[in-house]
């Protein structure tokens, strides 16, 4: 794995969280009841989740003084810095391969000329604070000098540079794996930084492998809940649903770490980045930057600053977000705000537009005949009176901060809408035309007047209204809706394509004009031409992946796309195939028109004796086969499923039941047989 040992350490613990973290609501039942909140540690840091940059995620060993100081101006000249963002931290590579002749760490004198201490000068004269990492073993996970031995000099010696916040890791730590001993070796640090008299914010990152949320909190400021996050959906969602069930063992002084950032690093799409930022904001998370800032788009800065996001992440209450209610991919998340207000995430994990919904009393306000509804991505106020909903796209993620603090303010605010595009058809085929609906529902207590619906498809389709799209007035309650009909242009791909449009309104208060985002999705699937073809000709409707894009005719290589090798399977090599990394599931559309699915599966040679999996085909949500448990030196194993008259299949690959470090899995040679 690219992100060194200790990378597939964690992402082996991640793994094991993961296969517990499929149903919400069953984590929540079943983790919530031992994550008791935890007596805070006693150094007086942390009041609030930390804010600040860590260069792993982008640079991994690459560090430098030179990258430090210009993260640091950067804060400053950015904004960031007067949006709450402190520290500037540096992660692993920092020092030489040997302690000098007194013991202590020392610096690399070419990637810090001026050392740690005139480092931290620097990023001090900037009125921010600067981090380090060691570990709490023999040898931090890139094999420089650990700390397990020697806390109290090198504590002292953070704090003689004149550290203000530790990043205490977990490889080669000679464990005999039990939670005292994990005790012992995290508290042996806590002590020696609390000797040294200098404020340093102490984060343990033991990858959630003892239950830290447990018993850290008065050991730790912060402790890593999940294995390393990697910059792709499927990883952020899956730290997500490990990390929400834990929210009564954090709070002020102590608070559960998902990891850090990856909002800009190019794995994830803007909404999907503002889902991670919203996120991790209601989670009460560790706001760490990790991405190269000296070349962030507008896009990423607009996130990463956005205030009214990270106002919910920084609220003194420091209450993290429950999940109020999950259905299938929908959730509703709820926080708890200290001067009263609610936060409200209608967070969509699934891959179309859905619409989810609750009220201002369900997320814990008391009974007001109006509420004052703040939508913290648009940065617009809205009144309501009471129900709370909208159309999510795919991925996507609608955060509101309501307030019944002030019920006669809120009705000079327009009446808040729900807009989105409803009705469509499970798919349209390419050269052919559906029809989909419009709505804009009015949920203040006011009538919204003067509406006007307007629908944009992508570039090359025809959108074409079959109604009207305006109204006079829209009262309390009620719903316009217009027809459209959508043309798909022949020869187009396979996948779900955004709607956009706007819903235009007068507020009849004051008469001002507001115009609010409407859209959603439309699913084009092409049946597959009749014969035996190999799956990775075929276009699939969705892909998730443990680490990095499915890759055809290739191995994963848990990056980029295209960085894999050629499939290998004991000994043989496959010329066709799919690569994947657990876990993960592929879908494809068959609309009832096939009859098999054949590959050869199992761990790619490359993995050299490690990693372990199971193969699963669904079709249309029917196990039909099962590879059982498939190991690295089992080489490849013959699979066949009978998929006749099933619309979708589903070829998925689980970590086998022990974490998915170096699940690198090949559906080699996957065919499949229509008529």
């Amino acid at each position: 794995m690219p992100r060194l040992a200790h990378r597939l350490l964690a992402c082996a613990a991640a793994g094991a969280l993961w296969t517990g973290a499929l149903g919400a609501a069953a984590v929540t039942t079943a983790v919530v009841a031992t994550a008791s909140p935890a007596a805070a540690l006693d150094n007086g840091l942390a009041a609030v989740p930390p804010m600040g940059f860590n260069d792993w995620n982008a640079f991994g060993c690459n560090v430098s003084e030179q990258l430090i100081e210009q993260t640091a101006d950067y804060f400053v000249t950015s904004g960031l810095k007067a949006a709450g963002y402190t520290y500037v931290n540096i992660d692993d590579c920092w020092m030489t391969h040997t302690r000098d002749a007194q013991g202590r760490l020392v610096p690399d004198p070419a990637k810090f000329p001026d050392g740690i201490k005139g480092t931290a000068d620097y990023v001090h004269s900037k009125g921010l604070k600067l981090g380090i990492y060691e570990d709490a073993g023999t040898a931090t996970c890139a094999g420089y000098p650990g700390s397990l031995g020697h806390e109290k000099t090198d504590a002292q010696t953070f704090a003689d540079w004149g550290v203000d916040y530790l990043k205490y890791d977990n490889c080669n730590n000679k464990s005999d794996g039990t939670r005292q001993d994990y005790v012992n070796r995290y508290t042996a640090m806590r002590d020696a930084l609390l000797a040294t008299g200098r404020p340093i914010l102490y984060s343990l990152c033991e990858w959630g492998v003892n239950n830290p949320w447990e018993w850290a909190g008065d050991i730790g400021n912060s402790w890593r809940t999940t294995g390393d996050i990697s910059d792709n959906w499927s990883s952020m969602l899956s730290i997500t649903k490990a990390n929400l069930p834990l929210a009564a063992a954090a709070g002020p002084g102590h608070w559960n770490d998902p990891d850090m950032l990856e909002v800009g690093n190019g794995g994830m799409t803007d909404a999907e980045y503002r889902s991670h930022f919203s996120l991790w904001s209601m989670m009460d998370s560790p706001l760490l930057i990790g991405t190269d800032l000296r070349k962030a788009t507008p896009e990423t800065l607009a996130i990463l600053g956005n205030r009214d996001v990270i106002a919910l992440d920084q609220d003194p209450l420091g209450k993290q977000a429950t999940v109020l209610s999950s259905d299938g991919d929908r959730y509703v998340l709820t926080k708890q705000l200290a001067d009263g207000d609610r936060a409200v995430a209608f967070f969509n994990a699934g891959d179309q537009a859905q619409h989810i919904s609750t009220t201002a009393t369900a997320a814990g306000l008391p009974k007001r005949g109006t509420y004052a509804v703040r939508d913290l991505w648009q940065h617009a106020d809205y009144e309501s009176a009471g129900a709370l909903s909208a159309t999510v796209p795919a991925h996507a993620t609608v955060l509101l901060r309501v307030s019944a603090s002030d019920p006669g303010g809120s009705l000079s605010n327009p009446p808040l809408l729900d807009t989105g595009v409803t009705h469509a058809p499970d798919h349209i085929e390419p050269g052919t035309t559906g029809t989909v609906s419009a709505d804009a529902t009015d949920l203040g207590t006011v009538p919204a007047t003067d509406v006007s619906v307007r629908l944009n498809a992508p570039s090359g389709w025809t959108v074409t209204a079959a109604g009207a799209t305006t109204t006079d007035a829209l009262p309390k309650g009620h719903t316009f809706s217009t027809p459209w009909t959508v043309g798909v242009p022949a020869g187009t791909r396979a996948g779900v394509y955004g709607l956009t449009g706007s819903v235009i309104y007068r507020n009849p208060v004051d008469g001002r004009r507001v115009t609010v985002p409407l859209s959603g999705d439309v699913s084009v699937l092409i049946p597959p031409p009749s014969g035996t073809h190999y799956l990775s000709d075929l276009d699939w409707t969705s892909a998730t992946n443990g680490w990095g894009p499915v890759e055809r005719d290739e191995s994963n290589g848990e990056t980029a796309a295209g960085d894999g090798h050629p499939i290998s399977l004991g000994g043989t090599v496959y010329a066709k195939g799919l690569g994947v990394h657990a876990p993960s599931t592929v879908t494809y559309f068959l609309d009832g028109k096939c009859s098999s699915v054949t590959a050869t599966v199992g761990v790619d040679d490359e993995k050299n004796g490690a990693g372990s999996v199971e193969f699963i085909v669904s079709a249309d949500g029917k196990q039909v086969a099962d590879s059982g448990v498939v190991t690295n030196p089992m080489g490849g194993k013959p699979l066949q499923a009978d998929v006749t008259g099933a619309k979708n299949v589903q070829l998925i690959v689980t970590d086998g039941g022990d974490g998915n470090n170096s699940d690198h899995a090949d559906w080699a040679d996957a065919q499949l047989t229509c008529s």
